[in-house]
């Protein structure tokens, strides 16, 4: 019999709280209290040094400096047109398709008259400036420069910038692909800088004998290792942040029905990522548990990250989960709350009615994880951790600020007005309620 390189946890006969099926699905640990240490000082180096500061810190740690912080334009226009054109043209059709579905995000004006001669309008406002991390380490995301820059360009962001860390084998600049893509998206704000420096130069800004080389941003949002969550978490409230983007992980709840090839597939492809990537397998069935743990073995041996996917399947985050039912699936999944969610059941659509809480739901064979990362037309900066229960995947309204715009008449504030000074007494707030008698003076 082949040894399985994934763990099982047998909740059969156990009806648990969401906290119950919580707790026994652990994830892998990531210290973000021990990167913050690391990072605070990179953080107020680049806060307090500028661009020499922050050119030192990226050799140190990219083992390259590149020619200037920001990307000139023909750089990124020379890896434009070096770029494959078969690449080229399913780059274009990615962002085809998620402009289709997140121009269907935007918000219009609403306005609710509330008396007569009182009125409070919506309008959905975009952030004045925004910065975009996009990783380059094990792997190459040209998919997250779109998945980032669509929905802030629908939002009407008007000034978008763009960093990624610069690259040995690329002249210091960042990986071209990812240059290629800036082009195709029409950002010439490019800057090669990474990890949690690249954070704090966008919340700080960066300059050199008094000139601004990058001007500070509103909003940061993408995908980084640990140090960039840190830097996020350490510098939200001096500007805004999507998420702390954590381990990636998928969870597939599936049932007799399922193919075992595909189910380790997709588990596979997601522990591809890093070793510390959450598989789950959620399943009533015995017998797809024991095919698929075949499947695992088998599959993984011929990949070409075999270490780095044994490694993620066999960490403490991953498990095949046996359990009573498919409703009893649905509340372990939904008490997981996956950053990816795949339904390999009969009827995906009846059973993703029950669903709460994940980043995105793959609903049956045709529509795996693979699929959303690149061209499904949805959006793969998704929420991690758990995180899934009160936050959601990046979108266009990521980038909008709802404003409310209040317009009272004389006489609709006369009407009110009694109670309003009513009301700021009994917080004993009374200049709240002078300021209403002033209008009446």
């Amino acid at each position: 019999m082949t040894a399985s390189i994934i763990r099982r946890v047998d909740l059969r006969g156990q009806r648990l709280s969401k906290r119950g099926y919580f707790e026994l699905l652990p994830r892998a640990v990531v210290d973000i209290p021990a990167a913050l240490k690391v990072v605070e000082p990179i953080i107020e180096g680049v806060k307090k040094g500028g661009l020499r500061e922050l050119l030192a810190v990226g050799e140190r740690l990219d083992g390259v400096r590149p020619k200037s912080l920001r990307v000139p334009n023909q750089v990124l226009q020379d890896a434009l047109s070096q770029l494959d054109p078969e690449l080229r043209n399913i780059l274009k059709e990615s962002i085809r398709r998620a402009r289709i579905v997140h121009k269907e995000q935007r918000r219009g004006e609403t306005t609710v008259r509330v008396v007569d001669g009182g009125s409070v309008e919506e309008r959905w406002v975009p952030v004045d400036r925004v910065g975009h991390y996009v990783p380059g380490g094990r792997a190459v995301y040209p998919s997250s420069v779109i998945m980032n820059v669509v929905p802030a360009q629908l939002a009407g962001v008007p000034s978008i910038a763009l960093a990624s860390p610069p690259q040995v084998e690329n002249d210091g600049w960042p990986n071209p692909t990812i240059l290629a893509t800036c082009a195709l998206l029409g950002v010439d704000e490019v800057y090669a800088m990474g990890g949690a420096q690249a954070i704090a130069a966008f919340a700080y800004g960066v300059r050199e004998a008094g000139e601004s080389i990058c001007e500070p941003v509103d909003l940061v949002t993408g995908p980084g290792n640990i140090y960039v969550a840190a830097a996020k978490r350490a510098l939200r409230g001096v500007i805004g942040i999507d998420s702390e983007a954590g381990p990636t992980e998928i969870a597939i709840v599936a049932d007799r029905s399922a193919r075992a090839n595909e189910v380790a597939a997709d588990l596979i492809s997601q522990a591809e990522h890093d070793t510390i990537a959450a598989a789950l397998l959620i399943t009533p069935d015995p017998e797809l548990a024991a095919a698929v743990e075949v499947e695992l073995v088998l599959r993984a041996a011929r990949t070409k990250h075999k270490e780095r996917i044994e490694a993620a399947l066999g960490g403490v985050q991953s498990a095949i989960v046996l359990v009573d039912d498919l409703d009893q699936a649905l509340d372990v999944a939904n008490a997981y709350a996956a950053e990816h969610l795949e339904l390999l059941v009969e009827d995906p659509s009846s059973a993703s009615r029950k669903i709460r809480n994940a980043g995105a739901v793959f609903l049956g064979r045709f529509a795996p994880v693979s699929l959303g990362d690149y061209l499904a037309g949805s959006n793969h900066v998704l929420p991690t951790g758990g995180c899934a229960c009160h936050s959601s995947g990046l979108s266009v309204q990521t980038f909008l600020r709802g404003l409310h715009f209040i317009d009272y008449s004389q006489r609709a504030l006369r009407e009110i007005a009694a109670s309003v000074i009513t009301f700021a007494r009994a917080e004993d707030l009374p200049a709240h309620g002078e300021a209403i008698e002033a209008r009446f003076e």
